[in-house]
């Protein structure tokens, strides 16, 4: 997607009924828009009805986004919807938060120069400091919270105060190997995306490649999900799966699952900061 000015994402979810995608295009169309992109997903099993549309406003047209803001209540309120307008051209503001592993951030730093992720970093939190010079010669503020069973707490605390004063949207945890507490998951609820070391479900635990090498697999993955208090059990957004055989020890399982992981997180961090993902319950809809 484009991320040039005067291009809007609208998203929608609501009761299924008839007129809703006429009532939509209609009030676009009556505002001088043009919808360059559109997917629909009727969920028959829950009733619910997902929308995205991508427009921009006619050349040569005063356009008013306010007014579209303004206006579209009404038609929102006719059919029940939940609803978000964007504007596609403004980067999501993202904080990153990492551990001792390395390949995650570096592959989502070099996809952002690449102009691949349209996001600010706000800043990289981590609860080591092996990163740090990583994230200087990005130019990216590095921020340390340690933490221990005693000061738990108070880092979960002090970095929901870094997401506020940051005006943060979206917090990844690009391996970041401490498990948040059901507090902390709840604030962040929709908004924090994690990779798991396995094609959920799986293997939990420590050493999960190992344990798939002793089980002898022939498939292993990784699986970003959104973060809840149910450890690894959140709305899964993206998994990549790998094809292995008995030629892999252990070490070559790591190596096939840190691209996985990679893979896998890119995807889904993208999917969100192009808006592209609706939470259906405990799963997810995705229009690619």
């Amino acid at each position: 997607m484009q991320h040039a000015p005067n291009q809007y994402v609208i998203k929608i979810s609501c009761p299924a009924t008839s007129g809703i995608v006429a009532a939509v295009t209609s009030f676009l169309a009556d505002h001088g828009c043009y919808i360059s992109e559109m997917a629909q997903f009727d969920d028959e099993v829950s009733g619910t009805f997902f929308m995205r549309a991508v427009f921009r406003f006619n050349t040569g047209f005063a356009g008013d986004i306010a007014a579209i803001e303004q206006g579209f209540v009404d038609v929102a309120g006719k059919f029940d919807m939940d609803w978000e307008l964007h504007d596609a051209s403004k980067p999501m503001r993202v904080l990153l938060m990492v551990s001792k592993f390395d390949h995650c951030l570096a592959d989502l730093l070099y996809r952002h120069q690449k102009g691949e992720l349209h996001m600010q970093i706000t800043a990289i939190v981590s609860n080591h400091l092996d990163l740090r010079p990583m994230a200087e010669r990005e130019g990216i503020r590095f921020i340390y919270l340690p933490v221990t069973k005693e000061t738990k707490a108070q880092q979960e605390a002090e970095l929901m105060k870094i997401v506020d004063e940051t005006r943060t949207e979206l917090v990844v945890l690009a391996r970041y190997m401490q498990i948040l507490s059901d507090d902390l998951c709840k604030q962040l609820s929709g908004r924090a995306i994690n990779i798991h070391h396995s094609f959920l479900p799986g293997f939990k635990g420590a050493k999960p490649y190992h344990q798939a090498y002793e089980r002898g697999v022939k498939l292993i993955g990784a699986t970003a999900h959104y973060v809840t208090a149910d450890l690894d059990e959140g709305p899964i957004i993206e998994q990549e799966v790998q094809r292995v055989d008995h030629n892999y020890a252990p070490d070559d399982l790591v190596a096939v699952g840190r691209d996985t992981e990679t893979v896998a997180l890119s995807k889904a961090v993208k999917y969100h900061l192009e808006h592209r993902v609706f939470l259906n319950h405990d799963k997810t809809v995705i229009f690619r």
